[in-house]
């Protein structure tokens, strides 16, 4: 039995346990999610990836020498139990035009992916109060956070899916780091937490470990 009671001042145990969060991606920003919404109580969390883990994805995400080779829905579904004692639902497929409902958060690794699942399950879903997307390059990370039945949110979303040749390529060896995905999925889980108390969400977040240069528009 888990006892939240060092976390209580901060989020009561009603509001967190209500909440169900659909995960778009197990990898280096879904995983250190899963993980840190299901130690922090969250109510339910289902999981959608249809990836395997390889040996790459070892030291920038939450997957361990013997999830080699497992789909990282069942390696986080192992891991959500073992650390929290969490039954996670998984789904091993892609999120096209799936009905989601409650909170979504997006880890997904490319602007395609982000369109597609913006377009066929998210935009103006009336189910899904509160859309999440993480993104993350290097030391950078940035996060949006749009209410997809909301005109003007939706408008100001939209303006940030720009297009593939429009960002920065980042050399191979330049692409990912451990203490980047655990910023992201921390400050996501920030996120999560504001929405479950009835608190008010930052719209953009952006972090530059590089430079520690801290962003935030409301």
């Amino acid at each position: 039995m888990i006892d939240y009671w060092r976390q209580l001042g901060i989020i009561s145990a009603d509001d967190i346990g209500a909440v169900k969060v659909v995960v778009i991606g197990a990898g280096g920003i879904g995983s250190p999610t899963i993980l840190a919404l299901a130690k922090m109580g969250i109510g339910g969390i289902t999981v959608y990836d249809d990836d395997t883990v390889e040996n790459h994805n070892l030291p920038n995400q939450f997957y361990r020498l013997n999830d080699i080779g497992k789909t990282k829905v069942g390696a986080i579904k192992d891991a959500c139990m073992e650390y929290a004692g969490l039954t996670v639902r998984g789904e091993i497929e892609r999120v096209t035009n799936q009905s989601l409902v409650g909170p979504v958060i997006s880890g997904v690794d490319s602007m395609e992916s982000r369109r597609r699942v913006w377009q066929e399950a998210i935009k103006y879903n009336p189910n899904v109060p509160i859309y999440i997307d993480g993104r993350m390059g290097g030391q950078i990370c940035r996060i949006y956070t749009v209410h997809p039945c909301d005109p003007d949110s939706v408008e100001w979303y939209e303006g940030t899916l720009y297009g593939e040749g429009q960002t920065k390529e980042l050399p191979c060896t330049e692409r990912a780091i451990i203490y980047n995905s655990f910023m992201i999925a921390s400050l996501i889980a920030n996120q999560v937490k504001k929405f479950a108390g009835a608190e008010s969400t930052a719209r953009e977040i952006v972090f530059d470990l590089q430079t520690l240069t801290f962003l935030v528009k409301e």
